[in-house]
């Protein structure tokens, strides 16, 4: 009489060896996908990448945003509006000089999307 076994059922999340036996396991939890997705989507614009980027060229490493305007071309409101999406995201830092706004870089920030490809 031949014999029957019956796999273990499989609940979400959980990780068998009875596929390809990669043993995927571990990874970023949801809440850490999340957080990165939201700081990753702060940077996936064109704009602010240049913005990011023409910062971090300059000799004191920060920059006002009537430098930052000519650099992208596009209007004061606009270039501001994409600045404040980057500082809410903690990438940048904002100062208030006179009737300028200054910005630079928070390089830990910076890290913390590099460090999401390790």
């Amino acid at each position: 009489m031949p014999t029957t076994t019956t796999a273990p059922p499989v609940t979400a999340g959980s990780v068998t060896d009875d596929c390809c036996g990669i043993g995927v396991d571990g990874g970023l939890t949801r809440e850490a996908a999340e957080t990165s997705a939201a700081l990753l989507k702060a940077v996936a614009d064109p704009v602010r990448l240049q913005l990011l980027s023409a910062i971090r060229a300059t000799a004191d490493g920060e920059a006002c945003v009537c430098d930052l305007t000519p650099v992208v071309g596009l209007s004061q409101p606009t270039v501001s509006h994409h600045l404040k999406v980057l500082v809410e995201a903690g990438l940048l830092e904002r100062e208030k000089r006179g009737t300028w706004a200054w910005f630079r870089l928070v390089p830990a920030r910076l890290d913390d999307v590099t460090a999401i490809f390790r």
